[in-house]
């Protein structure tokens, strides 16, 4: 049997301990193309602080997403601030 696909509620953070290091960049690049499309200027991806392993693999996303204006450090909350472009 087959998983559903999960339906996530497209808010200002996405907390990404829930989810299996595999899946991450996935779900969070189609987090943020859903909050893009609803109009979301920024928003915040939970990894956590721990050892920066999810972090360093978040912030590489990052990077090759088009769409994503920049991004910063919340370091406090174990986050990174993305600012999203905004849709012509």
């Amino acid at each position: 049997m087959e998983d559903e696909p999960l339906e996530l509620p497209i808010e200002e953070s996405l907390d990404l301990h829930a989810f299996q290091p595999g899946e991450v960049r996935d779900v969070a690049r189609e987090y943020l193309e859903q909050a893009r499309a609803r109009g979301f200027r920024e928003v915040r991806l939970i990894h956590g602080r721990g050892r920066g392993v999810q972090r360093a693999n978040v912030q590489a996303m990052l990077a090759d997403l088009d769409f994503v204006e920049s991004y910063y450090d919340a370091a406090s909350l174990g986050a990174t601030v993305v600012v999203l472009k905004l849709l012509s």
